[in-house]
């Protein structure tokens, strides 16, 4: 009888798990384009021209920043293919002093694209239910696997930036996969259709110099004193709506 008891309360556990939903917030409706960008950080694409911006300003670790140090802003896109991403990053410098990709990456100047591919958040640190894809200045991008050890997956993103005085302009597209993806093996991106949601976060690791980085700011509201969870908890991640 004991032991029958406490089946029903694993059932129940397990059942509770396997049907809870991820609550949407920061909802972005995000326009299909014909045509593709060119990724070379120049941003000249109609695409771009139609699809609103969208702040980064929430600063997720670290003490206050001034507008001079830093400020950035965003704009998405998708095709069947790929999500696009149009990172503007106004900083007033630009540090990147670790030369092997797989070592304290996220104290380097670097874009952090959160990808939810099925929206149902949930823990994400050592598994692929989500990916914090660390997207650096080389263009290495960095997550970490379900061995607990960094990987990259270049092959998942590709990007350009161009800086221009203080100014730097990342054009980023991100293929999709799902959380049954496993590290070294041939599997292929999903097909991107109309009402699909995906969740979404972006953020920028800003460092001027510093033995760690000073800020981490991020595209969406985190509450309570703890705001560095996306790259373990993708409940947090905003919720993108692809329309077309």
């Amino acid at each position: 009888m004991k032991y029958a008891h406490l089946l029903g309360i694993l059932l129940c556990v397990i059942a509770c798990n396997t049907s809870r939903k991820k609550e949407d917030h920061q909802l972005l409706t995000i326009q299909k384009t014909t045509t593709a960008p060119t990724l070379d950080g120049k941003a000249m694409e109609n695409v771009w021209n139609l699809a609103p911006w969208h702040p980064l300003d929430q600063n997720w670790l670290g003490e206050a920043y001034s507008f001079e140090d830093f400020s950035g802003r965003y704009k998405l896109s998708w095709d069947e293919d790929n999500l696009y991403l149009l990172v503007e990053i106004q900083d007033d410098s630009l540090y990147d002093a670790r030369k092997d990709p797989l070592k304290l990456w996220w104290d380097d100047d670097c874009v952090e694209v959160f990808i939810d591919e099925d929206n149902s958040g949930g823990l994400h640190q050592f598994n692929h239910n989500a990916f914090a894809y660390h997207i650096a200045l080389d263009g290495n991008v960095v997550d970490l696997a379900p061995d607990r050890e960094p990987h990259l997956y270049n092959d998942h993103i590709r990007s350009v930036h161009t800086t221009e005085g203080n100014i730097t302009t990342w054009e980023i597209a991100i293929s999709l996969y799902t959380d049954s993806f496993k590290d070294g093996s041939n599997t292929k991106p999903i097909k991107l259709k109309r009402g699909k949601k995906v969740g979404f976060a972006l953020a920028y690791c800003d460092n001027d110099g510093s033995k760690e980085r000073e800020n981490f700011i991020g595209s969406v509201f985190v509450p309570g004193e703890d705001k560095n969870q996306g790259w373990i908890n993708a409940d947090i991640f905003g919720t993108l709506v692809l329309k077309e």
